[in-house]
């Protein structure tokens, strides 16, 4: 089975042709290594970084911004989402702090990705 890609590695964008016959997977049209890798994930393990924002009780802004610390499968996302629609806390929040840890069970963290100061 080919599939057609857009690498995302880097600003070339190559145009990426990923063939998977059984176990074999051949990536062509790759300008570097980190398109063959990126190909070859993409087909057999997608995964995101999940972005989002958190609910702040008492603080400046009523929203934090927040990521997965890590990737996580693509199929997993949903799931992500719901856990982080029912998170809540309390300013203030620095960058970096952990929200959720192991969100839905991925073994990624959900962090801020900027500080919220008290009210």
């Amino acid at each position: 089975m080919k599939h057609e890609l857009t690498c995302i590695r880097c600003p070339i964008g190559c145009q990426l042709t990923v063939d998977v016959n059984g176990d074999e997977v051949t990536v062509t049209g790759n300008s570097c290594p980190r398109g063959a890798e990126y190909g070859k994930k993409e087909v057999t393990a997608p995964t995101r970084i999940v972005t989002s924002s958190v609910r702040v009780s008492g603080g400046e802004l009523p929203l934090v911004s927040v990521k997965t610390a890590s990737d996580i499968p693509k199929d997993r996302i949903m799931e992500v989402m719901a856990e982080i629609r029912q998170c809540e806390t309390a300013a203030p929040v620095q960058t970096g702090d952990v929200l959720i840890r192991n969100v839905a069970g991925t073994g990624a963290d959900i962090v801020a990705t900027r500080s919220v100061r008290e009210k």
